[in-house]
């Protein structure tokens, strides 16, 4: 039987940590040599970490990564170890080095750069143009990277009709919902259509607005998945490889030969790696390989990206602790609940902040949220600060109506408190501001947005109540305060406040905005979609007034397929109305 043993290594690497990430690298080639793999693995850009943007642009980075590449070469010996870097020619690559007994023995260039949503690799990289494949001991195999495979005639069709049976795609693929089913149909299209076994290697972990999910995976020759790795953790994956399987396949068609004559001589460099596979010894069997991993559901999925990317922001920004400011209400409680699951109870600190508009009842809440989380709370009341800002600003505002203003100097107070602690401790301040709230501006400038990081900024607030109701679902007690699900949402910056004093029900805005917001419809097909032209306007106009607050928001965790920042980019003076 012809077989080949492929070890995945689906790590966490930092951008810029280059001790760090060949650290790491080196300690995956050692676990997994100990099951005698021909061929061991690591994402794209797996030395620099993904996306380094403009350090790109600096020299020095570029040499740093080369040399962190000759030190992983130094530790390569019997087996075949294809790693992602920046190679430096006449221009910079977007590059896999394919690494044997010490030797680059090739290294490949990218062919499709992305410059799309969150992608911007033109800025950067010269495209490849080669497209080779790579023979050991009678096996033939293809790598490519990322984008690469998504292009139905690109270099993996090539190598395929070339004579690869697998390919080996390394990736960095940012997370969104949806996108683990939408990738693995593509490439159980692709490996079907070519009759080629694809091994698709994912990285892992949070960068900035990114979110990395793992979620690697190998399709057979027929497109069916025969093994996977965890989603949203460092794994490994050790697959043995059926290549006569592959062969059978492709004696049964003949659509394939015309195909392979269509292609060609001499397009494929083919180049040859002196191994023999299995020759590292007996095959150990792999203890946990994973072929039927069973999905999250939507509310599980998007809370343990939330969780992975906060505890990667905290820790990679090197923060210890953070703090948030406890409302009673259910955005701070679901940011709370994600801190505590990221980095630890002891390492969250809550901060309620009354004024004299606060309820009893969300005083109860913020208590008892923090009871059910074991995280201390410290209680500072705004009463008299705002008290002072009232008399300092009353000569001049004599005479005028109470209003906004007067509510967002409270929310200003709590954010300089906030900071006060982040400066005086060193805590990294969490917002709690979601994408609702986000898209039409209900948020105060310099006040709730005020902080380092925005944990929930780009989910919706209906997700928000459906991801709190399966937290507690999932503990088997209640975390969220029952009263939190159940209480009509106010900012309680005046009396009797409600959110719907100023916007729509939630059940309805949110609708509207992913219409607008990641669908791009118009306000005409907004309408058309159920909704009254009054309400759509207001919302839309909301949405695009409020572009000049988004600019000066922290980063937050992107989760779904249009997130504000990278994927949204509108300018702020702009008077299009699309009524």
């Amino acid at each position: 039987m012809k077989t080949a043993r492929i070890a995945l290594c689906q790590i966490n690497p930092t951008v810029g940590d280059f001790s760090g990430n060949v650290k790491k690298i080196i300690k995956f080639i050692g676990d997994a040599g100990k099951y005698n793999p021909d061929i061991i693995a690591f994402p794209e850009l797996a030395i620099t970490g993904y996306p380094p943007e403009d350090l790109l642009l600096k020299p020095q980075f570029i040499e740093d990564n080369l040399n962190a590449l000759r030190e992983i070469r130094e530790r390569v010996d019997d087996f075949v170890v294809i790693v992602g870097f920046v190679d430096k020619k006449d221009d910079i690559y977007n590059a896999a080095a394919v690494i044997h007994k010490k030797e680059i023995i090739d290294v490949y260039h990218k062919v499709h750069l992305p410059n799309y949503g969150v992608f911007d690799e033109y800025r950067y990289f010269q495209a490849g143009t080669r497209y080779p494949v790579y023979k050991m001991d009678g096996v033939i195999f293809g790598v490519n990277i990322c984008e690469d495979i998504w292009y139905p005639e690109g270099p993996a069709t090539i190598q395929a009709l070339s004579g690869a049976e697998f390919i080996i795609n390394i990736n960095a693929s940012p997370y969104h919902i949806g996108k683990t089913c939408f990738r693995e149909k593509m490439l159980s299209t692709r490996a079907s259509d070519s009759s080629v076994i694809v091994a698709y290697l994912n990285t892992i972990g949070g960068q900035d607005e990114l979110l990395f999910d793992g979620r690697s995976f190998v399709v057979d020759h027929d497109g069916e998945v025969i093994a996977s790795a965890r989603q949203f953790d460092e794994d490994l994956i050790i697959v043995d490889l059926d290549l006569d399987a592959v062969f059978i396949k492709r004696l049964h068609n003949p659509r394939r030969r015309q195909q392979v004559i269509a292609l060609g001589k001499g397009m494929v460099e083919r180049i040859t790696i002196k191994r023999e596979i299995g020759s590292t010894g007996a095959r150990k069997s792999f203890p946990h390989l994973c072929t039927t991993a069973l999905p999250y559901s939507l509310e599980e999925e998007v809370y343990n990206a939330l969780v992975l990317g906060t505890r990667d922001y905290v820790y990679k920004n090197g923060f210890k602790k953070v703090c948030i400011g406890l409302s009673g209400g259910i955005d701070s409680s679901l940011v709370a609940a994600i801190a505590v699951d990221a980095i630890g109870k002891d390492n969250v600190t809550g901060v309620f902040m009354p004024s004299p508009y606060t309820s009893k009842e969300s005083r109860e809440d913020a208590y008892g949220l923090a009871k059910n989380l074991g995280i201390n709370v410290i209680e500072v009341s705004i009463n008299n600060i705002f008290e002072t800002y009232l008399n300092t600003l009353k000569p001049e505002f004599k005479d005028m109506p109470v209003g906004t203003t007067e509510e967002n100097l409270q929310a200003r107070i709590r954010g300089n408190i906030l900071m006060a602690f982040s400066n005086k401790f060193g805590w990294l301040v969490l917002t709690t501001g979601n994408k609702s709230e986000m898209s039409v501006g209900y948020a105060t400038l310099y006040g709730d947005m005020a902080g380092g990081f925005a944990v929930i900024k780009d989910v919706s607030k209906t997700l928000v109540y459906g991801i709190c109701k399966w937290k507690n679902q999932k503990e088997g007690r209640v975390i969220i305060p029952e009263r939190v699900l159940l209480k009509e949402p106010s900012a309680e910056l005046k009396p009797g406040q409600k959110d719907t004093d100023t916007l729509p029900p939630y059940e309805i805005l949110d609708p509207i905005l992913k219409a607008y917001i990641e669908e791009d419809r118009s306000f005409d097909e907004i309408v058309n979609l159920g909704c009254e032209e009054e309400c759509a306007r207001k919302v839309i106009k909301m949405v695009d007034t409020s572009e000049y607050k988004r600019r000066q928001s922290p980063p937050g965790i992107k989760i779904t397929p249009r997130a504000f920042s990278r994927d949204r980019r509108f300018p702020i003076t702009n008077r299009y109305r699309s009524w």
